[in-house]
């Protein structure tokens, strides 16, 4: 009698773990009201977020946002784009002014806990660096004792720094700036002997802003991790949902080989691999999991591509910041990029 009644509680369980559920919070609610999605970013950083002579954003972080309206309001032209300085992004998030954060946030565990904020995922792994002229005839970061380190205020930067320094018995001076138009223009007025950011902004720097690019050098040693993705308010669980599983089909479509130039082809429409079928939709459920249509992981990567596609339109090989996939490639080619499955 005891394990029947034991079975038939797992056996419910089972059933309500995998019903969908149908509602939405007060954060999803907003955004379909509004018909628009708000997304806050980086300041104007090459290859992320910059908007052009036309007043069109475009970049990696651009994308992401253009992914998540798609997946609710089947569009990617239904958002709109916020910069953030590292004083204001999580105040202007908290207070319900913008509806996510695309990657300008390292997720670390006081954030997570103490701000009422979420980390949906890891779109990029990134690393804390210093970018130096090429003049100044250092190799590495720890021949910097004694130096002037320009760095972002707000941000994590300087006690990483006092941390790695301390540590190697030697010193430094940061000099804080409010703004990153500030911050890099400073450093290129040869205000600081370096510049202190995540390593993917230094090389947007370098490439964008710097008077002579190969005059300017990133130093090897990466002082912090940096682990960079989509941040949403606590409290409307459907909606991080949503953007975390955005991220993972981008993700999975690469792992798949599923592309925007192969999506429509035979060989994808008539798979009988069950995961893409999952993926885009052909076999339901997943659309009806999240409370969307059932091609909203289709529409994506039909309009946009998969995570690879992105990382090379904005910050591969052939784009100015020249970025390699190191850490950013896919779990079976040696990165980290590793999406549940569905």
């Amino acid at each position: 009698m005891l394990k029947k009644t034991l079975l038939a509680l797992v056996s419910a369980l089972g059933i309500a773990a995998t019903s969908p559920v149908a509602w939405a919070g007060k954060d999803l609610d907003a955004v379909k009201q509004r018909d628009t999605l708000i997304c806050g970013v980086a300041p104007g950083t090459a290859g992320f977020a910059l908007p052009g002579s036309d007043g069109q954003w475009s970049g990696f972080d651009v994308d992401l946002c253009r992914a998540i309206a798609i997946a609710i309001l089947g569009t990617p032209e239904k958002t709109r784009y916020v910069p953030l300085s590292d004083q204001v992004r999580f105040a202007t998030l908290s207070a319900g002014e913008v509806d996510v954060l695309t990657r300008t946030a390292t997720w670390t565990l006081q954030r997570d806990a103490s701000l009422g904020l979420d980390w949906t995922g890891v779109n990029f792994y990134d690393g804390l660096a210093l970018l130096v002229r090429k003049d100044l005839g250092v190799k590495s970061a720890k021949e910097l004792d004694g130096a002037t380190i320009c760095l972002p205020q707000g941000g994590t930067g300087e006690a990483h720094f006092r941390s790695y320094y301390e540590g190697l018995e030697k010193t430094f001076t940061p000099i804080a700036f409010e703004s990153q138009a500030e911050l890099v223009s400073a450093f290129f007025a040869g205000r600081c002997d370096a510049l202190g950011y995540d390593s993917s902004g230094l090389a947007g720097f370098r490439a964008t802003r710097a008077p002579k690019p190969d005059d300017y050098v990133i130093l090897p040693e990466r002082i912090a991790k940096s682990p960079l993705g989509p941040v949403v308010r606590e409290g409307d669980a459907r909606f991080a949902d949503i953007v975390r599983w955005t991220l993972f089909a981008l993700v999975t479509a690469e792992e798949l080989g599923v592309t925007s130039k192969n999506i429509d082809s035979p060989e994808i429409r008539d798979t009988k691999n069950p995961t893409i079928r999952q993926l885009l939709g052909f076999t339901p459920g997943n659309g009806k999991a999240l409370g969307l249509r059932e091609s909203w992981a289709y529409d994506i990567i039909k309009h946009l591509g998969n995570y690879g596609e992105l990382f090379e339109r904005h910050l591969g090989k052939d784009t100015v910041l020249g970025l390699e996939r190191g850490l950013n490639d896919l779990y079976t080619r040696g990165g980290l990029q590793y999406a549940p499955p569905l």
